[in-house]
């Protein structure tokens, strides 16, 4: 009788289906569907950030992104301020890091390398950090000390 057997592994046709779609959208676009994004102001320039809030988005980050749109960026948010490091495994863009405090003034910036696994640490303890396009910050005249607004609450 049709509907009383039940269809598991790769021939269940939900499973097909959905793995034929996700086989055929790019790595960018499934990640960027899944985070939610906020507009943040750093100083006078505006930022559209998607937003890595758990242990799984922040471990994904930007891996495997091929490019980002202009003026985007990613915002890791922490629950606890701490002397966070980033790595740059499976991740082919340049990028600047921005360690951010509670407050939200940037700390210190890191040019980090594509996928380069040396690791890019916060100088003090950092309740955020926002990655960009490498030279981003320094096109902007923006550094330690510089401002952001519309930060989410961890």
């Amino acid at each position: 009788m049709f509907g009383t057997r039940k269809i598991t592994g790769l021939l269940s046709p939900v499973r097909f289906f959905c793995a034929v779609l996700i086989a055929g959208t790019s790595p960018d676009l499934i990640a960027a569907e899944r985070l939610p994004v906020i507009k943040l102001q750093v100083e006078t320039q505006a930022i559209t950030a998607e937003v890595a809030a758990d242990d799984t988005s922040r471990s994904r980050g930007l891996m495997f992104r091929e490019s980002l749109p202009r003026n985007h960026g990613m915002l890791f948010v922490f629950q606890e301020a701490s002397q966070y490091c980033f790595w740059m495994k499976n991740t082919p863009l340049p990028l600047t890091i921005a360690f951010i405090n509670a407050r939200g003034e940037v700390i210190n910036l890191a040019d980090m390398e594509p996928f380069a696994l040396d690791t890019h640490c916060a100088l003090a303890p950092a309740k955020y950090a926002l990655e960009m396009e490498q030279g981003w910050f320094k096109r902007h005249q923006l550094g330690a000390g510089s401002k952001l607004r519309g930060l989410p609450s961890p």
